[in-house]
């Protein structure tokens, strides 16, 4: 059966479709889930509210071959509203730019979803390291165990995430980009 096929069957509801189109996408989008959330069972919570948002949309997909990328930014958006529900906001996010500290201060049209597909493009370990400290609030000790990594390499990955973080902004804002 092609993609064309099942996704115009998911679309009818055909549950033979929606499970094969489910199977064929459920380790990507999980692996995304899982980049973000505190354990497996929160990301198979995101994963199956972000394809059920795929499933109720997706008579909204204009082409195919763009269906990809399309999922990821619905699955982009479950996850951001389910942290958002959890944690209200992204509780660190401390640039420093020309030396002085700042607080979101320039930043502030930038959207938790920005922010998340900004994170996303961080080097993994350091993006994990970044979501386990600011999102979720685990201390160094705590993301060292989980990760098995020492403290120190727990708070460098921090550093490296904070600073590619910060360049990736200002990166967007000086040329308007899109991030999404």
């Amino acid at each position: 059966m092609s993609n064309k096929e099942i996704i115009e069957g998911c679309i009818i509801n055909d549950r033979k479709c929606q499970e094969l189109f489910y199977k064929k996408y459920y380790n990507t989008l999980l692996y995304m889930c899982l980049r973000y959330a505190k354990d497996k069972d929160e990301a198979n919570v995101c994963l199956n509210n972000g394809f059920l948002r795929i499933f109720k949309n997706l008579e909204k997909l204009e082409k195919i071959e763009s269906v990809e990328p399309w999922m990821r930014r619905i699955m982009f958006n479950s996850i951001s509203d389910h942290l958002r529900s959890k944690a209200g906001k992204v509780r660190f996010l401390e640039i420093e730019q020309n030396g002085n500290s700042t607080n979101n201060e320039g930043y502030q049209g930038l959207l938790e979803d920005d922010i998340l597909r900004l994170i996303d493009l961080l080097p993994r370990q350091s993006g994990e390291v970044f979501v386990l400290y600011a999102i979720h609030g685990y201390k160094h000790k705590e993301i060292a165990e989980l990760k098995g990594i020492s403290e120190g390499t727990s708070k460098w990955h921090l550093s490296e995430a904070k600073k590619k973080l910060q360049n990736l902004i200002i990166k967007s804002r000086n040329r308007n980009i899109d991030v999404g």
